[in-house]
């Protein structure tokens, strides 16, 4: 009997059903070649699921997850639910289903491909040669800490706590030095330490940890703001970076310009046990939703991350990834990674899905 894998889609808002439909058929491809199924149950999650149910993330949606090997998400969120006046908002299904599965690590690879090079704002020789994995803390700091309002009019103050504990901090640093010891060897933590007392506790239980369980790999500190100017001046000096959830947030958002864009980007997120959760890091795009032509490469690379990491599959990862290599360098390319003023058609996102899936092999 074939091995039967349980993937529940999270499609949410703007292009997100484009990109996640576009995924699903390349992912039946390479079952079909690698003697294995895919079930498929879709949920709502963000900006969809408040209309339709008032919640932005259901407990049905909550339940099938936790029932899935993994789990497959397009985008959360767009103008239609920006009031900041709602009394909820599309992110915090995304924050919530992330708390909910204990998904605690965020990874994030930065690797720019060759063909591509100079679709980066960057020069050439900065970025050529750079392969960094971030690794971003997902269920703490300033996302989950205590929030609110106090006072009125000229008075009115807003506040929202930086919160961590030891048991957070090194699970994390854990997954992170583990990571690091199947690629260079090198782990950096990037904190801001010098101002900030959760990123004191951090410094300080990060250092023990490698101290004590990781001695073979070679650690090093950044404060966040010396990682920011450095990713852009020398990012190939990092191997794998961990942070908190803030830092993480805005410094990957930041190294998504050494590949050229938002759209080549994957990422999953992951816990001790339980189904992980693949997604692009781009948002939901709501400017170009509907017209077929977002960039489906960065979500096609998420269920290749998936493949890899919840469904034991690389060989069927590896297809995926051959594939998506092979489109780029064929010269095709989707309009946000089209060179500006040259002669090449920008595809659509279905024009792109058919030919990564005529180059599966």
């Amino acid at each position: 009997m074939p091995k039967t894998y349980s993937i529940v889609l999270l499609p949410g808002d703007g292009i997100g059903p484009e990109i996640v439909a576009g995924a699903v058929r390349v992912l039946d491809r390479v079952a079909e070649l690698e003697g294995f199924s895919l079930t498929y149950s879709e949920q709502l999650i963000g900006g969809i699921s408040i209309d339709t149910t008032g919640d932005p993330l259901p407990p049905a949606t909550v339940d099938a997850c936790r029932a899935s090997d993994a789990i497959l998400l397009g985008a959360v969120g767009g103008p239609k639910w920006d009031d900041p006046t709602a009394k909820t908002r599309p992110e915090v299904g995304l924050l919530g289903i992330r708390k909910a599965l204990s998904l605690f690590a965020n990874l994030r690879p930065i690797v720019p491909f060759e063909e591509l090079l100079d679709a980066s704002p960057l020069k050439r020789e900065v970025i050529e040669g750079t392969d960094i994995l971030f690794v971003r803390e997902l269920t703490g700091d300033v996302y989950f800490g205590e929030s609110g309002r106090t006072g009125s009019g000229a008075e009115e103050t807003a506040f929202q706590n930086m919160v961590y504990s030891v048991s957070e901090v090194e699970r994390v640093v854990r997954l992170a030095a583990r990571a690091a010891q199947q690629r260079r060897n090198h782990l950096t933590s990037v904190d801001k330490a010098n101002v900030l007392e959760p990123s004191r506790l951090w410094r300080q239980v990060a250092q023990r940890v490698m101290t004590e369980e990781f001695p073979d790999v070679r650690y090093d500190v950044v404060l966040v703001d010396a990682m920011a100017m450095h990713l852009l001046s020398r990012p190939r000096d990092f191997d794998v970076v961990v942070t908190a959830n803030l830092f993480g947030d805005i410094l990957t958002d930041e190294a998504s310009m050494l590949p050229g864009s938002l759209g080549m980007l994957p990422s999953a997120s992951l816990g001790d046990s339980g189904p992980g959760l693949y997604e692009p890091i781009h948002g939901s795009a709501p400017d170009i939703a509907g017209q077929g032509i977002a960039n489906p490469l960065a979500t096609i690379l998420a269920a290749s991350m998936m493949l890899r990491h919840s469904l034991a599959e690389p060989a069927a990862a590896e297809r995926i990834e051959q594939a998506v290599r092979q489109v780029l360098a064929d010269g095709l390319r989707t309009a946000d990674i089209a060179p500006q003023g040259g002669n090449v058609r920008p595809l659509k996102t279905a024009e792109m899905v058919a030919a990564v899936l005529t180059r599966i092999s």
